[in-house]
């Protein structure tokens, strides 16, 4: 169990003022209530935490992983499945947990069998990341660190992390700038998030290594969205990966797309992604010798929408 905590309410961090942890290097002084692009604050940022069992195998296991939500975001995804908790206003208007209920609540989990914490939609986050992980270390609690992002992170940001994280699991969500732009409003997209990947494979190899249960404990896993009516976006993504990190990457190709609300007039993302378009990118991943990681069957679009209003998000898609 852990121990009872005296954590202050008043998180400071000289990074959160002249705010440049993110790509976006907005400037704002967060710890005096200034907020820039992403919209959050200088709080714990954590608007849920629960154990998670829809993750890859390799992340859950038989008993799940602690996953640990931020709020906002540094991107603008249209299609955001999390739009509850994603966007301004801060939180999406979600109450903030302290840091003390946050460290509660994911040594709850890890009684509960959980080995890994990931932190979800960190990269605007980093400084109460490292903050959290530091509380926990001093409980004696000491779980393997996922840091799962979008892929829009700052190459400084991700070398300050550098022997505290033991996996990545960045998203490469584009090949092409305008539809970055487009879609979740940022520039750069490819050139970020490509460096940010090469850095990461810097930091922890090409390798996704596991234990003998069959869990990553240390490495890269990336992961990409396959968007309907996009194909040749995830063409160029896969095509990516091959050429500028390697063909052994472990990636994890997903189908589990759902139209929101936001895209219902958006031609193509008004709809799901159909199976000849995912066995598309399926057969172009084969031919460029990516063999390792994972896929998922089309009928997961309906299983991935939490509600964050429940104390358990994915409890109702996941039974």
């Amino acid at each position: 169990m852990i121990r009872s905590l005296n954590i202050s309410p008043n998180f400071s961090d000289n990074h959160l003022d002249a705010c440049g942890i993110c790509p976006h290097v907005c400037k704002v002084h967060r710890s005096i209530g200034q907020t820039g692009f992403c919209g959050a604050g200088a709080g714990s940022g954590v608007v849920s935490i629960c154990v998670h069992h829809g993750e890859e195998p390799c992340l859950s296991g038989e008993s799940g992983i602690c996953n640990v939500f931020f709020g906002n975001c540094n991107l603008r995804c249209t299609y955001c499945q999390n739009i509850q908790i994603s966007a301004p206003p801060l939180n999406g208007g979600m109450p903030e947990l302290s840091f003390e209920e946050v460290v509660k609540r994911i040594g709850a989990c890890l009684d509960q069998g959980c080995t890994a914490v990931g932190f979800v939609s960190p990269s605007h986050q980093v400084p109460q990341m490292k903050h959290i992980i530091s509380l926990l270390n001093d409980c004696g609690r000491f779980p393997v660190i996922v840091y799962n992002s979008n892929g829009y992170d700052k190459l400084e940001t991700l070398q300050s992390l550098e022997g505290l994280v033991d996996v990545y699991l960045p998203d490469f969500k584009y090949a092409d700038d305008a539809l970055a732009k487009t879609f979740s409003g940022v520039t750069h997209y490819v050139q970020t998030a490509t460096a940010a990947i090469k850095e990461m494979i810097r930091q922890k190899g090409r390798k996704l290594i596991t234990n003998d249960m069959e869990l990553a404990v240390s490495g890269i896993l990336i992961r990409h969205l396959v968007l309907p009516g996009y194909i040749e976006n995830s063409i160029g993504v896969l095509n990516i990966i091959a050429e500028a990190f390697s063909p052994g990457m472990w990636v994890s190709l997903m189908a589990q797309y759902h139209p929101m609300p936001a895209v219902e007039t958006v031609p193509g993302l008004n709809r799901s992604l159909s199976s000849a378009e995912y066995n598309r990118v399926l057969r172009h991943m084969e031919d460029l010798g990516i063999s390792n990681g994972y896929i998922q069957e089309l009928e997961s679009n309906d299983c991935y929408l939490p509600d964050f209003n429940e104390f358990h998000p994915f409890e109702i898609k996941l039974t």
